[in-house]
């Protein structure tokens, strides 16, 4: 017996009445006692004994009230169908009109299902990470299994999504993760006559040697449109203009460069944009590459031997990739003392063959304590300095014989040098000192023990005094002079050291000091490393956390300027965190390639995988998801109908074997499923009630008897 009444919520409840017992003894000793009087009563009925009813009667009433039978009322309240809405918040869905149509879509789909208090929505945002920020892959259907993972089978009703149909996680064979019979709907945003031009690097390694052509391809993929033109294609690397291309879309290209500099690397190719597709995001691909230094060519010319030039060599001869020619003047031509030149010499100084025939070779040329004493032709240190000018490197180790007459500042070499001698030179203990400048150049900014005072390294003993010092005068030795000026000259650069003490800290005087560090950082520094750069503008990423790090020289700097993959253009502070160094960290939400810039500096930086799914298409399909959703006996449509105008279909509750969609409506399956709230038992033989039947039985057959 069924009958529905009103619960404590508000909704229909439902009251099942059902007899059950609850006997006062054991089954079978109750069936014990009462089968002699079953039999007793059968052989009076067959015998037609008087009272044989009543006595019946009593029996039966004696055997029901041991029974004890009851009546339980049970109040149940049916359970809701679960319907699983998926939505795809992926970063293809930014594209176009997408965002807003899913927005409707979703409100008005929430709205119909409402009208229906059988159903329970559960709504899921699929396509970003569980912090908010973008996946790099549409998981859709991974969603959906975690959403009904709780629920039994029976109470789902269907499911559906709301995507463009670029979906990364579909299951083979057309099983949807839903029960057998439940429907999947698919509503697809997008319009059906998109198109779309992409670029992307079919091939492009990881390492390559700097100055040498690394071999690349690449490919331009038009989507949606029949045949297409040859494109122009530019090519940046590290942002700037190196090339411009051709190429045919659909079909592989070569391409060929030479990375400009060692370390990270950024080749990004922009391909010009289709009149009316769908994004221009995909419009530029990025490839990383780490470029590899062959061996650095380093010119060491040293003049007379001094306990300094082996601290130089072996320096330099400790580093694999350094190819080392090093020139000791042991004899300068004037002197004369008859001593055979086969025994004074090892090998000729090759001049010519240096200083004019392959001085473009060398990464590096180091001047460790020479002097002009007519080894070198007066051109050849014309030759140097313009070799510096076309952007060559070159180290002067000064010692006492640049304050000479016989100092090379007294050659056409002066133009490129950074300060010219004062003749004076201070011979006493100090300790080497970083300057302001040189706690902001990234050379000497964090050199170990050079931030207190007096700094935690050894003293020097000797300096070598000059005047009207050009570029950056990083450390000062005794009185505030220059003892390490860093300059530009023309497209190189020229560094200078005013003392031959550095020896002593290679060993280990007073504690020694940071030589190898302060050598190797101007050295690096001579050859251009982005790294040691004065003011440069850097980026990199970590998963999804971008790190924006300005260096500069000044005291202040202005925000940068941050543009998404998608285009969105924000400003970003910049943190001082002394010693001329501003950083920012920024969790960014979209996949792909970050513009930055600040003041007049420029960089790029890609968050997440450089080949990342989610934009190898974008184009709205229903071809991904077609086979399964018609698999689940569901639907798939397209939101947007010919004439552009948003149509969201209507929603019926339907049977289990009943068709579950139509023209314009989408069915969903309803469950019998129901919650049980409360049970009330009634025991019918239980107090003055079943002891009155009892005993009007056994009455009723005295009665009989006493006739």
């Amino acid at each position: 017996m069924c009958r529905r009444c009103s619960n404590g919520w508000g909704s229909d409840a439902m009251v099942n009445l059902s007899l059950d017992f609850a006997p006062l003894t054991s089954w079978w000793l109750l069936a014990l006692v009462c089968l002699p009087a079953v039999a007793l009563v059968a052989w009076a009925l067959l015998s037609r004994t008087r009272g044989a009813v009543l006595r019946a009667g009593a029996a039966a009433a004696l055997a029901l009230a041991v029974a004890n039978p009851v009546v339980n009322e049970e109040e149940r309240a049916p359970l809701k169908t679960v319907v699983p809405l998926i939505v795809d918040r992926s970063q293809s869905q930014k594209l176009g009109e997408r965002p807003e149509t899913t927005e409707t879509a979703l409100e008005t789909l929430k709205s119909r299902i409402a009208r229906f208090p059988q159903f329970e929505v559960r709504e899921v945002d699929a396509g970003t990470s569980d912090n908010g920020s973008a996946q790099t892959e549409t998981r859709l259907f991974e969603a959906l299994a975690a959403t009904i993972r709780d629920v039994p089978p029976s109470r789902i009703g269907g499911a559906i999504m709301i995507t463009d149909g670029q979906v990364h996680d579909v299951p083979s064979g057309g099983d949807t993760g839903l029960p057998p019979n439940v429907p999947l709907h698919v509503l697809t945003t997008g319009r059906s006559d998109e198109f779309d031009r992409k670029i992307e690097f079919t091939q492009a390694p990881r390492f390559s040697i700097t100055g040498q052509p690394v071999s690349m391809t690449y490919q331009v993929t038009d989507s949606g449109t029949k045949g297409s033109a040859p494109v122009t294609v530019q090519v940046f690397l590290n942002g700037d203009l190196v090339a411009t291309d051709s190429a045919v879309p659909g079909v592989e290209t070569p391409l060929q460069l030479k990375l400009d500099h060692a370390g990270a690397n950024i080749i990004e190719l922009a391909v010009n944009e289709l009149p009316g597709e769908l994004t221009t995001s995909n419009n530029r691909a990025v490839a990383q590459m780490q470029g590899i230094r062959e061996n650095l060519r380093v010119l060491l010319v040293s003049g007379e031997p001094h306990s300094g030039e082996r601290t130089w060599r072996n320096l330099l001869k400790s580093d694999a990739s350094v190819d080392l020619v090093h020139f000791t003047i042991l004899r300068p031509p004037e002197k004369q003392d008859g001593t055979p030149i086969n025994e004074l010499s090892l090998i000729a100084f090759p001049t010519r063959e240096l200083f004019v025939e392959k001085i473009e070779d060398f990464d590096l040329i180091i001047f460790d304590r020479y002097q002009y004493r007519n080894v070198l032709p007066t051109l050849y240190y014309d030759y140097i300095a313009e070799y510096v000018r076309n952007g060559g490197a070159l180290l002067v180790a000064a010692g006492p014989e640049y304050a000479g007459e016989n100092s090379i500042a007294n050659t056409p070499l002066v133009n490129a040098l950074p300060a010219t001698p004062t003749g004076i030179i201070t011979s006493k203990g100090y300790f080497p000192r970083i300057s302001p400048e040189g706690k902001r150049h990234p050379v000497t900014r964090d050199l170990e023990g050079g931030q207190s005072e007096p700094p935690h390294w050894g003293r020097w003993f000797r300096a070598i005094n000059v005047e009207t010092p050009k570029g950056t005068v990083a450390m000062v030795g005794p009185d505030e002079q220059p003892l390490l000026v860093l300059n530009r000259f023309g497209e190189g650069r020229v560094g200078m050291i005013l003392s031959d003490q550095g020896w002593l800290w290679a060993r280990g005087f007073e504690g020694g000091g940071p030589h190898v560090g302060l050598y190797r950082r101007m050295a690096h520094w001579l050859m251009k490393e982005p790294e040691l750069e004065e003011e440069a503008l850097t980026a990199a990423t970590d998963g999804q956390t971008l790190t924006i790090k300005r260096q500069t020289m000044s005291d202040t700097t202005g925000p940068a300027r941050l543009k998404s993959p998608s285009g969105v253009e924000t400003e970003v502070p910049l943190q001082d965190n002394g010693n001329g160094i501003f950083s920012a960290r920024v969790e960014t939400d979209e996949v792909g390639l970050y513009q930055i810039a600040q003041g007049d500096f420029t960089t790029l930086a890609h968050a997440g995988p450089v080949d990342a799914p989610e934009f190898r298409s974008m184009i709205s399909t229903m071809d991904v998801l077609a086979p399964v959703a018609r698999a689940s006996g569901g639907s798939i449509r397209r939101l947007l109908d010919a004439s552009q105008s948003l149509t969201v279909p209507g929603i019926l509750p339907v049977r289990a074997n009943a068709g579950a969609a139509g023209h314009n409506w989408l069915g969903l399956r309803t469950t019998e499923e129901t919650e049980l709230l409360g049970v009330k038992s009634y025991s019918l033989f239980s107090g003055f009630l079943g002891l009155a039947l009892l005993l009007l039985a056994l009455a009723g057959t005295w009665m009989r008897e006493g006739r």
